[in-house]
């Protein structure tokens, strides 16, 4: 098996969120491997950035519409993209112990489009910022809506740190939406406009979430067209259907209970059967 195929096989075993973070990393890589190509044959601009970086020019986005989403797969240097990715990689991976795959890209993509659409908005009608040139990147808005709706989600969930001791999530997502809000006058005040973008949508996704609503609904019919089927009679026994119906009911009211327990004093008050249960009630979704 060569180095190609090994790669194929890494991407096609990882989990999403590894995903997510291949496909940032194989971009970057691209993106610095044109940049030496533009030095060498002595081009002053970059194809990938030309082409998907977020321009808070709106003509330029009526025939590059594409980069509402594209931008959140550019990086402008290594750091921006370490911290980003390793960001992304805990949260994402605690993200997927409360939601499922489908969920987690819902959050992602449109926490990235919404922060494109703040950014688009604020550079076009903020006085402060209006006419300035300027392009987006990063993947920060999408990272921002995971941490804000998870943050929603399981608030008292706490995360250890050496030296610090025990940190809600809630504080953790306050601490990140409170540092960018007073940095927008300081520098990257595009960047940090995002972020919010990505923060508000993450916490209107788990709210909306939370009241019933199926919020991926849509999203489940762009991955999976409805398939014609041939009709069939099926014959349901009325106490069959009663029993699978109180099963339902009886798993979910577990799942609530367990959930709520998460929220008023955190994960690891749960016993080993309440998160075995919980992790296979998350696999089966």
């Amino acid at each position: 098996m060569n180095w190609i195929d090994q790669l194929k096989n890494k991407f096609n075993t990882a989990n999403i969120v590894e995903q997510i973070i291949f496909i940032n990393i194989a971009v970057f890589v691209l993106t610095y491997l044109f940049n030496t190509l533009s030095f060498l044959f002595g081009i002053s601009s970059n194809f990938i950035i030309d082409w998907f970086a977020l321009s808070p020019n709106l003509n330029n986005l009526l025939y590059k519409p594409w980069t509402l989403f594209s931008y959140g797969f550019l990086h402008s240097g290594l750091l921006h993209i370490l911290f980003n990715l390793i960001f992304l990689f805990y949260i994402g991976n605690l993200f997927l112990d409360f939601f499922n795959k489908k969920q987690f890209i819902a959050y992602y993509i449109l926490g990235i489009f919404f922060g494109g659409i703040i950014y688009l908005f604020s550079y076009n009608y903020l006085p402060a910022l209006n006419h300035q040139n300027t392009i987006l990147v990063g993947a920060s808005a999408g990272v921002m809506a995971i941490l804000v709706g998870l943050a929603s989600y399981v608030p008292n969930f706490a995360l250890h740190f050496r030296f610090i001791g025990n940190i809600k999530l809630l504080y953790i997502a306050i601490g990140f939406v409170a540092l960018d809000i007073i940095q927008i006058p300081v520098e990257n005040a595009g960047g940090h406009l995002a972020h919010l973008g990505g923060a508000i949508i993450g916490f209107l996704l788990t709210k909306y979430f939370q009241n019933g609503k199926p919020i991926i609904a849509f999203w489940e019919g762009l991955f999976q067209p409805k398939k014609q089927k041939p009709l069939k009679t099926v014959y349901k026994t009325k106490s069959a259907t009663k029993k699978r119906k109180d099963n339902t009911t009886n798993q979910q009211q577990k799942i609530d209970q367990i959930l709520d327990k998460i929220s008023k004093s955190g994960y690891e008050t749960l016993s080993k059967e309440e998160k075995d249960f919980l992790f296979r009630a998350g696999k089966n979704n």
